[in-house]
């Protein structure tokens, strides 16, 4: 093990030991913020100072069965202690890699419930008939967590597809794996509406926004522009006729969000300012690590055909990730909601960028 990781792994032991004696300390127990930290924490590293106390017993005994090995005279325990030390020294190449995984930053977002923004974009009708399929796709997706959708706004085309949507998802790990669909999704097929059966190319994009806590984003009213306007979209026997839509415009940033999801001003305010909460949330991510432009742009493009993160091409039953070079053929699973085999091929991708990186 070199110098610069048995120091990071010592310090990671001296923390926790620190943490078991803040979680029995009477004022951190009294303060639910701190006391949710600090079990944060410890639950955090707790599987690193757990296995590198395994390391240091290998360690030790290896060491153990070597000078052990070069005090002995009898031939037949000699070879059974350097079997010992061979054993022992694989162990310790084994834990080795599992401390540099766990070492690995945590996204800190990736418990986070998340913002879901699905837009279409390249190919007219067809690009907003695919847009109501993926976000068919992420209901069927989030119903195999287990996790809970929530409409916020959603805008139907004429053709009954999706001019755009917004949604949240809610449940622990959302946002671990919702991020990696973050992007413009590209389709190729042949359109309801094409007569003559030649395949066309169309795109949706779709944003990803962590849902930022009011305590994370300080938003001040007096930077805030409301208005109230009558909702065109379906609903309830009121939805149409009272102007309970919301529309919130932050002057500073101009971000502008809308909701008319629900038959309350009050909800659809309340809703609102989540969605605008999450993007000021990302803006602020993205100052933070010194990037000129939003996250959220990064990640949806222009919408134009040539620009995607994945490609479902219906005529090959192939989905293809152009991220990590993945190819299945499995497009059905994979509109029902399927996303596994995608995202552990992203996940081990993000793991070994990041090993190279620590």
């Amino acid at each position: 093990m070199d110098e610069r990781l048995a120091t990071r792994l010592t310090a990671t032991a001296e923390e926790f030991d620190q943490i078991l004696a803040l979680l029995g300390d009477s004022d951190v127990l009294a303060d639910q913020a701190r006391y949710r930290e600090v079990t944060g924490r410890h639950a955090e590293i707790k599987p690193v100072v757990d296995a590198y106390r395994r390391y240091r017993e290998a360690d030790t005994e290896a060491r153990d069965a070597l000078e052990m090995a070069a005090a002995e005279d009898d031939a037949e325990m000699v070879a059974y202690l350097n079997a010992v030390h061979e054993a022992k020294n694989a162990e310790l190449e084994e834990i080795e890699v599992e401390l540099r995984k766990l070492l690995v930053p945590k996204d800190p977002n990736d418990d986070k419930d998340v913002i879901v923004e699905i837009r279409s974009a390249a190919g007219g009708d067809e690009a907003a008939l695919w847009a109501g399929d993926l976000y068919r796709m992420y209901e069927r997706f989030a119903e195999r967590n287990r996790w809970a959708v929530e409409p916020i706004d959603v805008s139907l085309s004429d053709t009954g597809g999706l001019k755009e949507a917004t949604f949240a998802v809610k449940g622990r790990g959302a946002y671990s794996r919702f991020k990696f669909e973050a992007g413009p999704h590209r389709v190729q097929r042949v359109p309801k509406t094409e007569s003559q059966g030649r395949i066309h190319t169309s795109m949706a994009t779709v944003a990803v926004l962590p849902e930022a806590e009011a305590v994370e984003v300080e938003i001040v009213d007096g930077d805030l522009e409301i208005e109230t306007f009558r909702s065109t979209g379906p609903g309830g026997q009121s939805v149409n006729t009272t102007d309970s839509a919301v529309r919130i415009t932050h002057r500073p940033t101009g971000i502008t969000v809308s909701c008319q999801d629900e038959k309350s001003q009050l909800q659809n305010k309340t809703k609102a300012m989540r969605v605008l909460r999450a993007r000021l949330y990302q803006q602020q991510m993205a100052e933070q690590v010194g990037e000129r432009a939003s996250v959220r742009r990064s990640q949806v493009g222009t919408g134009e055909r040539s620009e995607k993160i994945r490609t479902y091409n219906f005529k090959e039953n192939r989905v293809t990730d152009h991220r990590v070079g993945l190819t299945v053929h499995s497009l059905p699973q994979i509109l029902d909601g399927d996303l596994a085999v995608l995202h552990e091929a992203l996940i081990a991708d993000e793991a070994a960028k990041a090993l190279a990186d620590a």
